[in-house]
């Protein structure tokens, strides 16, 4: 059961130059949600990878089997064979996907961490009762697509995600975010991190959370003010693609040279 089924949820690859980027879709989500920003880059000269994550972009019952190690394992395979193409390597993820490509950016010698609506936090309070009640409620139906956070009516059709939440994956997510929580203070690439106020998603603080605790010296925070928690296809998609790209193009080779 999934959401906006006519889009593939396949994973992507755009070959370009010297310069790669890693985008790593969200929880329950797929690569659709980073694909345009993906296809964005690449017209940008730069060598592009989007995965799909392990029990993602088939059917909820594959994700309830994986845990956040085999979703790791996804990311960071297509990171070591990104690495293997180019000279320079950023990785950006989006909400969970950000979580993935922090812990690749302290474990890995990347050059630039992207971190779209960064979840290190949560807003919903229930997530405190995940660890008991996966024992009890095996899954949660989503709110409906009208229902959510994105202010261009456009962008939910551009989301390939399961409707339905296992429990046991949101107790997964808790523990990655406990993981990558004590691996930020040994993080010293470079960092862009962009957050919304209007997202309904994640807490509030969680990017001054991220400011706060990465030890990067070279470290910025975006915050956006009309868009839901999809950053990379809601209302503001093409400032925060445009960012994006200036911000690494400022960053190949440490001179602000051209990425192609």
């Amino acid at each position: 059961m999934t959401q906006h089924a006519w889009l593939d949820p396949s994973p992507f690859y755009f070959p370009g130059g010297p310069t790669g980027c890693l985008l790593i879709h969200g929880f329950t989500g797929s690569p659709p949600e980073m694909k345009p920003l993906g296809e964005y880059l690449s017209q940008k000269g730069m060598t592009v990878s989007g995965p799909l994550l392990a029990g993602h972009g088939t059917d909820y019952h594959d994700m309830e089997r994986t845990s956040w190690q085999d979703w790791y394992a996804s990311a960071e395979a297509a990171y070591l064979s990104l690495r293997e193409e180019c000279q320079q390597v950023f990785v950006g993820g989006l909400s969970m996907g950000s979580l993935m490509a922090l812990r690749l950016a302290a474990l890995h010698p990347v050059e630039g961490v992207i971190a779209y609506s960064p979840a290190i936090k949560v807003r919903d309070w229930r997530a405190r009762f995940v660890r008991p009640m996966r024992h009890i409620i095996r899954w949660e139906r989503k709110k409906d697509p009208q229902d959510t956070d994105l202010t261009d009516p456009e962008a939910q059709k551009m989301l390939w995600s399961y409707d339905v939440i296992p429990v046991e994956s949101a107790y997964q997510l808790l523990l990655l975010q406990k993981d990558v929580m004590g691996r930020l203070p040994t993080i010293r690439a470079s960092l862009l991190a962009f957050q919304s106020v209007l997202d309904q998603a994640i807490h509030p603080d969680c990017g001054k959370i991220l400011m706060r605790s990465v030890a990067s010296s070279d470290k910025e925070l975006v915050v956006l003010h009309n868009s839901g928690h999809c950053v990379t296809v809601d209302s503001e998609r093409e400032a925060v693609w445009a960012k994006t790209y200036a911000w690494i193009s400022d960053r190949v080779d440490g001179q602000g040279g051209e990425i192609d």
